[in-house]
C-alpha cells in the first residue's frame, strides 16, 4: 500500500480515494461528536458523492481532501486536505484547508502534522501561493490546528451555506500565505 501515497508526513499517509473508503468515512461522518459543528451527519449516499468529488478535484488540481491512513497501523483515520471553495464570499473562489478526522485519533496532534504536511505539499509541489480555513467560531479545536499551522485569523464572516444555522452561522476566516524564499 505505501505505493499508493501522494506524500506522507512523520505518521500519516496521503492518498487518492478508493471505492472502500466510503464505508469508513460514512462511519465517521455519521458520529454525532465527530459532525457536531456541522448541519447534520452524513448519510453513506452522501459521502459517496463526496469522494467522488474528491477524486475529480484530485484529476483536476493535484489536491483534494485527501483520504488519511496513519502509517503505523495502515488504517484509515479520516482526511486531511486541500478543496476548492466557490461559495458566494468576497474570499472565493479559494482553496481551504481542512480535516476531518474519526475520534479514535483524536488528541493525538495528527489534524496539526497533516495540515503542516499538506500545506507544504500545497506551496511547495503545487505552487500555491495563500490557503484559506474556514470554521464556525464555536469549532475551537479547529481554530487552534489553524493556529499551530501558522495560519492568521482574517475575520469573522456570516457563512452563506449555513444561514439556517444559526449556532453554526458565524465562522473564522484563516489564512496562510506561501514565504517568499
Amino acid at each position: 500500500m505505501t505505493s499508493d501515497y501522494l506524500f506522507r508526513s512523520e505518521r500519516l499517509g496521503f492518498r487518492n480515494w478508493k471505492s472502500s473508503d466510503v464505508s469508513l468515512l460514512a462511519a465517521i461522518n455519521q458520529d454525532p461528536l465527530v459532525m457536531e459543528f456541522f448541519p447534520k451527519t452524513i448519510s453513506e449516499s452522501e459521502t459517496a458523492a463526496f469522494v467522488l468529488r474528491m477524486q475529480e478535484q484530485q484529476l483536476k488540481n493535484g489536491f483534494c481532501y485527501f483520504a488519511v491512513d496513519q502509517l503505523s497501523t495502515g488504517n484509515f483515520i479520516g482526511f486531511i486536505g486541500l478543496c476548492e471553495q466557490n461559495y458566494p464570499a468576497d474570499f472565493t473562489p479559494c482553496v481551504d484547508i481542512g480535516w476531518r478526522l474519526a475520534q479514535a485519533a483524536w488528541g493525538k496532534g495528527f489534524a496539526t502534522e497533516g495540515a503542516k504536511r499538506c500545506l507544504t505539499y500545497a506551496f511547495e509541489s503545487l505552487g500555491l501561493n495563500k490557503i484559506l480555513s474556514i470554521a464556525p467560531t464555536i469549532n475551537i479545536k479547529s481554530e487552534q490546528v489553524m493556529k499551530k499551522i501558522g495560519m492568521r485569523k482574517v475575520k469573522e464572516f456570516p457563512h452563506p451555506l449555513l444561514s439556517d444555522y444559526e449556532k453554526l452561522q458565524n465562522c473564522v476566516l484563516y489564512e496562510v500565505e506561501k514565504k517568499p524564499v
